[in-house]
């Protein structure tokens, strides 16, 4: 999965304190593991929790400029589905779209400013994208820690990447190890779970 420069586009979309930035990073620190060339940047949005989050992560032989440029993105991951339609005309044609379906409303929305699309990721697919979906959310919740989303959505695309899931999730297991380690087991079985979810998903996309 890269463009014919040989660049993999990642763009990582979401709402505040659902772990953009984090999986951005855990990306970039992948890609560099294996000696790339990584450029990533916020381009959107606010940080805190509750904004929209934006974050563009390239890597490959050479990378020149951090932006993804509209409509050469590889993959989008969508923590959010209605983020996930707003940045659809990024990917490239045969691009994917990996989406959370756990709607979170910004505060855009629930002040009157925007409304919520009624159905985002089906908007998503009429526009001829390839989407994986799955509740990201509830599957932390049966783990029993809302911020296992991160390391859920890292095992859904891990077996879309130009490297093996193993090196993506090496990288998640061993933070949590030397930071936390009575959580490193758990964000294994987490990870695991979302490629999973995505392959289930991949599965009924294709009957």
């Amino acid at each position: 999965m890269s463009n014919v420069n040989g660049l993999t586009n990642i763009l990582v979309v979401g709402i505040g304190g659902q772990g953009v930035m984090t999986a951005s990073e855990v990306l970039s620190m992948a890609a560099i593991k294996l000696g790339m060339d990584v450029k990533k940047t916020e381009v959107a949005g606010m940080a805190q929790r509750g904004g929209v989050v934006t974050s563009h992560v390239r890597f490959g032989p050479k990378v020149l400029s951090p932006a993804i440029p509209k409509g050469e993105a590889d993959l989008i991951v969508g923590f959010e589905p209605a983020e996930a339609m707003r940045w659809c005309d990024h990917l490239k044609d045969g691009g994917i779209a990996m989406v959370n379906r756990f709607r979170i409303k910004p505060p855009v929305v629930n002040v009157g400013l925007f409304d919520y699309p009624e159905d985002p990721i089906q908007s998503i697919r009429d526009q001829g994208v390839e989407v994986y979906d799955f509740d990201a959310g509830a599957l932390a919740q049966e783990f029993g820690e809302m911020r296992l989303v991160n390391t859920i959505m890292m095992g859904a695309i891990s077996d879309h990447l130009p490297f093996e899931a193993e090196v993506l999730k090496d990288i998640i297991v061993e933070r949590f190890r030397q930071k936390k380690p009575e959580l490193a087991d758990l964000n294994d079985r987490a990870f695991e779970a979302g490629r999973m979810a995505a392959a289930q998903s991949a599965k009924k996309a294709a009957e």
